[in-house]
């Protein structure tokens, strides 16, 4: 009998981090996962996907080689060597060609999950010279780094969930995505019922009644899409009340006034009748918020940031906040300042970071520039399909699945089969490595010391808190894996380009270690970094910070409603005229919204066994009273059909759907022309178009709200 050993560590599939205990055998094969109650953070909560670990390590469908796609379109293993040596040919060959803007960069929700590599990929894109890099970031939530250039940032930071009275969740299910700023994930459930417990009130507001939403105080119901109107209504109360925070508003806002005219047209009754929810309900959310709540504030997630309008949306989020004064201020103690990207002086000030999109580089069509130092992944496929100086002709795809993640799914596999060199660096066989040149299996997470994500440390955390781990299984036997950093390292090198990392410059002779990459990384934190990687349960900094004053040369004022907030705004209410002037006429009855799923993240775990026999395909959630006025019963077959293409899915009674709503997990299916809805699910790509329905700023397509049709089909196809 094999012998068995426990490892602490945590979980890396998601920004919940959830503190583990491994049991590895003797050979150093992972053989359990369970939630380490000893946790300081998570207290032993774990979800499906982290128990799931063991099955995604021994998968037998786990790539444990290079491979290469074989002239035949079969995939044939290569030395790592060898592997590298070709790809950097062929990459200097393209540079050499058509110049270092052809070669581009996708990073998928795996790729953040992994320090070392997070740093190393965007050094090489750095020191190749190429602006062209792209992630999920810009198809998901992109509106927040919109409203941070638009409205400023507080570098303080906003009160936290632990000190809040109150809550207010647009689109957010922290219950089941085990994310969202805003809200504490750190074992969600129990954070809640503790917050609930000393009194804080919540307030929800999505098309669904979901997991979290059962806790609401007050809970909004509307159609989707409406969430900037209901934001506008919402302020336009709180402003009319006076129950804004006066004192505030005149030393940081700029513009309470214009924001009063330009929510004025949103009023109780016209958005209560074009969201088709009760007037009364917007008043208990606003007294709630800003009359008797005087601590929380208001955070979005992928729902709103992903419909119509979401820029506006995100906006109005952040004006609520503004003109309530929901941020830490001067002299009080700021809960997590960040420990791995430095300790510095916070100020209760705004800052106006500046419009990046304005800036150089551009993309190639229409007006379009960086959001969070990315270019924007709606605008990917033409990137690489449209012929011209400029054109992407090589994409690494880094712990991503952008032919099932990105939409217009047409579109983007069109894109993917025409890349001169595709390499993904991906442990499974996904629907983008199905298309690829190369594929380049990396460790996975037990296999590899690692850090907690620094990027959203003090999203994660409410505390100054870092967690370093050792690898704790062993990498299996007769398998040749590539991390991601290595392969850009030695590509790199391979181009006699050098790498720096965090201003530090890496010799290009002997790769690093995982621990030379994770302390480089580390270097700025306030803590020596063996005493950081020597803590067993993470490292909890002692010292306090609590937010500086501000400084008269820098500070600015909060921004509500600059010139293009205005007009988007008389946009959307035009537009929820229009709508409200056709309800039930036009072709195009229902709403499909999306929705998390607890046993995936994004597209994480659908090659799992046992993820995939808890949840096979995405089915289309309705309402049961639309189920029986379209004459359907569960696992009924219908055709979801949008103004631009359509889908197959078996339709699904759930009464937390509001009626006129499907609801479907996004991040299924597989390539087009694949119908195994049975095992894959289907792509809700297939309904979107990024020809057209595109957000200004950041080329957001409409992956939610959107208008469809739903038929009774018969048959899966």
């Amino acid at each position: 009998m094999v012998a068995e050993h426990q490892h602490k560590s945590f979980c890396r599939i998601c920004t919940g981090h959830c503190g583990i205990v491994a049991r590895v055998n003797d050979d150093g094969r992972l053989e359990g996962i369970r939630g380490d109650r000893e946790d300081p953070q998570t207290k032993g909560f774990i979800c499906s996907k982290g128990t799931d670990a063991v099955d995604s390590h021994n998968n037998p469908e786990r790539i444990l080689r290079p491979l290469k796609r074989q002239p035949d379109g079969r995939f044939a293993p290569i030395a790592l060597d060898q592997a590298l040596a070709e790809i950097s040919e062929r990459v200097g060959d393209l540079v050499s060609r058509h110049g270092p803007r052809s070669v581009a960069t996708y990073r998928g929700s795996g790729g953040f999950m992994t320090a070392t590599s997070l740093q190393i990929q965007d050094a090489f894109m750095d020191a190749l010279g190429s602006p062209q890099k792209y992630s999920n970031l810009t198809i998901d939530q992109s509106a927040k780094w919109v409203a941070l250039g638009r409205l400023g940032w507080w570098p303080a930071g906003p009160q936290t969930f632990d000190t809040s009275d109150v809550c207010m969740l647009v689109g957010n299910n922290p219950l089941v995505s085990i994310a969202g700023s805003g809200f504490d994930t750190r074992h969600p459930l129990k954070r809640l019922r503790d917050a609930k417990a000393r009194g804080m009130k919540l307030i929800v507001i999505d098309p669904r009644r979901t997991e979290t939403a059962e806790y609401a105080d007050v809970f909004i119901q509307p159609l989707p899409g409406n969430d900037t109107l209901i934001l506008a209504a919402i302020i336009r109360i709180i402003l009319g009340e006076g129950w804004h925070d006066q004192a505030f508003c005149q030393q940081h806002v700029a513009d309470v006034d214009a924001l009063a005219k330009a929510v004025e047209p949103f009023t109780p009754a016209f958005v209560a009748e074009v969201a088709d929810i009760p007037a009364e309900s917007l008043w208990q959310a606003a007294a709630a918020f800003a009359r008797d709540g005087k601590r929380g504030t208001v955070t979005t997630a992928t729902g709103p940031s992903m419909s119509p309008f979401c820029n506006t949306m995100e906006q109005m989020a952040g004006g609520l906040n503004a003109i309530c004064g929901r941020f830490v201020r001067e002299g009080e103690p700021i809960a997590n300042p960040g420990l791995l990207l430095g300790w510095m002086p916070k100020p209760a000030q705004v800052m106006a970071i500046g419009r990046s999109w304005e800036a150089e580089p551009k993309s190639r069509f229409g007006d379009y520039g960086t959001i969070g130092g990315e270019m924007l992944t709606g605008l990917l496929a033409d990137e690489i399909l449209t012929p011209g100086e400029g054109q992407i002709r090589c994409l690494f795809s880094v712990g991503g699945n952008p032919a099932a993640a990105v939409p217009d799914h047409h579109k983007m596999a069109k894109a993917l089969e025409s890349l001169d060199l595709l390499v993904c660096m991906e442990p499974f066989m996904t629907a983008t490595a199905a298309l690829a040149d190369y594929i380049l299996p990396p460790r996975m997470q037990y296999e590899r010391a690692d850090l907690n994500l620094a990027l959203f440390e003090t999203a994660i955390y409410l505390e100054p808190y870092a967690r370093y781990t050792p690898a704790v299984v062993q990498v299996p036997a007769d398998s040749e894996l590539c991390d991601e950093w290595f392969a850009f390292w030695t590509i790199a090198r391979g181009l006699g380009l050098g790498l720096s990392c965090n201003g530090v410059e890496l010799d290009m002779n002997t790769p690093p270690s995982d621990d030379d990459l994770l302390s480089i990384l580390a270097r700025n934190a306030p803590v020596d970094w063996q005493a950081l990687k020597s803590a067993p349960l993470g490292y909890r900094h002692p010292e306090t910070m609590v937010a500086a004053p501000a400084d008269p040369a820098t500070a600015s004022r909060f921004t509500l409603v600059p010139s293009d907030v205005g007009e988007e705004l008389t946009q959307v209410l035009d537009d929820g005229r229009e709508r409200l002037a056709e309800r039930g006429q036009g072709p195009y009855p229902f709403r499909l919204a999306t929705r998390r799923s607890r046993h995936r993240f994004n597209t994480v775990g659908h090659q799992s066994p046992y993820l995939r026999k808890l949840v096979p395909y995405n089915p289309a959630y309705l309402n049961p009273g639309d189920m029986a006025s379209l004459g359907l019963k569960d696992d009924d077959w219908i055709d979801i059909v949008s103004d631009h293409d359509q889908l197959r899915a078996r339709a699904m009674a759930d009464d937390s759907v509001r009626p006129g709503v499907v609801s479907m997990t996004h991040c299924f299916g597989y390539l087009p022309g694949d119908n195994d809805y049975d095992r894959h699910g289907v792509s809700t790509n297939l309904l979107i178009s990024t020809d057209r329905d595109m957000q200004s700023i950041s080329a957001m397509p409409r992956m939610s709200a959107i208008p469809v049709a739903i038929r009774p089909a018969g048959a899966a196809l």
